[in-house]
């Protein structure tokens, strides 16, 4: 029954999870968005005390539980595992732990943390890698398989879907997440949990505390035949059947060595006393006893679970407006003339999203996990390639602009990195300026005589046309653009509408601290 139950949790869990990453539209965060903020490194870089210890409390209590229901990384190699093992038996076996791999990594972990190494935490950090997998390489399948439904809903009549556009936001955050899922496939496939009990940072934390748990699986040295059927069934091989222990800070809680002991040696139970020997417990009671023991182990579980999922005291916010599904279609200038794909200009610093209050502040707090760019619709945010950032999200106006009523990515963000705003405050952020390249402006260069297109579409009338010749006296002068840095909040709408090809003649570059205009 333990398993069941944990087996069911952990698949809402999972599915949810992986939900929040896969919805581009974000009507879904405002139901399931506390999962992402109850994961174990978010809470911690988000400074949420009361779920860092609501899990550490969660984990004394009952056991690494976290790792075997709420992080979707070890449902995912649980799955795996389960995969692997049919038809096979005596897939696992004990096996020590690797002490000096397994903190060596975890205090390296720390230090990266302390010291902003963030490609190295993003890199292990458990929700962060499986966001980066479901994001590039489930997502695409995804939209694909949403496109063809609008497809053919279209040529019904119907606009109950509309088709996403699907790009390669980087092809090294790509290699990077495939990379990941080969090797926890392989670790997965072939030993279970190695991952968790050897290179993730969050489990070796919460093994410090899952070895003094409460409540745990404990074998009964009389009733155990040394059958060696609890260990065979062990994916974190944490189970030495020749010693008769359990290495607690190993175990997640998955319950396998319950379900196969076929004497009913391994009970999930109270563990701060000393278990009672056959000669104290009377035989008419015996059998009482053991039930009682299985039912408050039952108990511990249920309460446990759902201490978890209801957010540790945490309550999902109300869902927010209806999702914007309008579709944001492609600027197409020029009737069917080819229009030349614009490139990513060199910027003298990166643009992170507004609400993020500094480039230092949010390079410390992403944990480059993807969420804000899966839920972008505009095509704004991709990871960044540049060491120092990679795989954080940064803003490019390629595709589109960061319109001034969208605020998803400060609603989905559970680390504190990006802060949750209004449309309304968002109009009074400055995270960057535009300036203009005269050798790039069309009208500069006489090949037009007017445009404007990039002050007609500023949302805060930051760029005015000027006379390109104050001096000219003709009726209808040429104008250029000029920029009122003090106004403009660096949005992108210029840039992007820009037509100048393949770099726009005016572009943005961020601010290192955002302020108020």
């Amino acid at each position: 029954m333990l398993k069941k139950i944990r087996v069911i949790l952990a698949a809402l869990c999972f599915i949810a999870i992986t939900l929040l990453f896969l919805d581009f539209t974000g009507t879904l965060h405002g139901w399931l968005g506390w999962l992402a903020k109850i994961q174990f490194l978010p809470a911690v870089l988000a400074l949420n005390v009361a779920v860092i210890i609501g899990l550490l409390v969660l984990t004394i209590l009952f056991g690494r539980v976290y790792c075997s229901v709420i992080c979707p990384l070890g449902v995912f190699q649980d799955v795996v595992a389960n995969i692997s093992r049919k038809g096979k038996k005596g897939k696992y076996s004990y096996s020590k732990e690797i002490k000096w791999l397994r903190y060596g990594i975890w205090v390296l972990f720390v230090i990266a943390l302390v010291a902003g190494v963030n490609a190295f935490v993003a890199l292990l950090a458990p929700y962060s890698a499986w966001g980066r997998i479901v994001n590039n390489l489930l997502a695409p399948v995804y939209q694909w398989g949403n496109n063809l439904l609008a497809y053919f809903a279209e040529r019904k009549g119907s606009y109950a879907f509309y088709t996403k556009e699907v790009w390669l936001k980087s092809l090294p955050v790509f290699l990077v997440a495939a990379a990941t899922l080969v090797a926890l496939v392989i670790l997965a496939w072939k030993n279970g949990r190695t991952y968790c009990n050897t290179i993730c940072p969050v489990g070796t934390t919460l093994s410090f505390f899952s070895r003094f748990a409460m409540f745990r699986p404990v074998i009964d040295t009389e009733k155990c035949k040394g059958c060696h059927g609890c260990e065979k069934h062990c994916k974190a091989a944490c189970i030495d059947s020749s010693r008769k222990k359990i290495d607690y800070s190993r175990c997640v809680d998955c319950f396998n060595c319950i379900d196969s002991c076929k004497f009913g040696a391994i009970k999930y139970r109270f563990a701060w006393t000393r278990p009672a020997t056959p000669a104290e417990v009377p035989a008419t009671d015996k059998a009482v006893a053991d039930k009682t023991a299985v039912e408050n182990g039952r108990r511990a579980f249920l309460i446990g679970s759902a201490v978890a999922l209801t957010g540790l005291g945490l309550k999902a916010q109300e869902i927010t407006e209806e999702a914007d599904t309008t579709a944001f279609e492609k600027e197409n200038e020029g009737g069917f003339a080819t229009i030349i794909p614009k490139k990513v200009p060199q910027r003298g610093t990166p643009l992170t999203p507004f609400g993020s209050e500094s480039l230092k502040k949010f390079r410390n707090h992403c944990t480059a996990c993807q969420l804000c760019v899966s839920v972008c619709p505009n095509g704004v945010l991709r990871p960044s390639k540049d060491p120092a950032r990679f795989m954080q999200p940064e803003m490019s106006f390629e595709r589109g602009y960061c319109r001034p009523e969208c605020v998803k990515c400060s609603e989905v963000c559970p680390t504190g990195a990006i802060l949750k705003i209004t449309p309304e405050e968002k109009t009074t952020w400055k995270v960057g300026t535009a300036a203009v390249d005269y050798d790039l402006c069309i009208v500069a260069k006489g090949e037009v005589e007017e445009c404007g297109n990039c002050a007609r579409h500023c949302p805060v009338g930051a760029i005015k046309m000027v006379r390109k010749d104050p001096d000219e006296t003709a009726e209808h002068p040429v104008r250029i653009p000029t920029v009122n840095e003090a106004k403009c909040i660096g949005c992108g709408a210029c840039e992007n509408l820009c037509p100048a090809r393949p770099i726009s003649a005016i572009t943005v570059s961020g601010c290192e601290v955002h302020h108020t205009v």
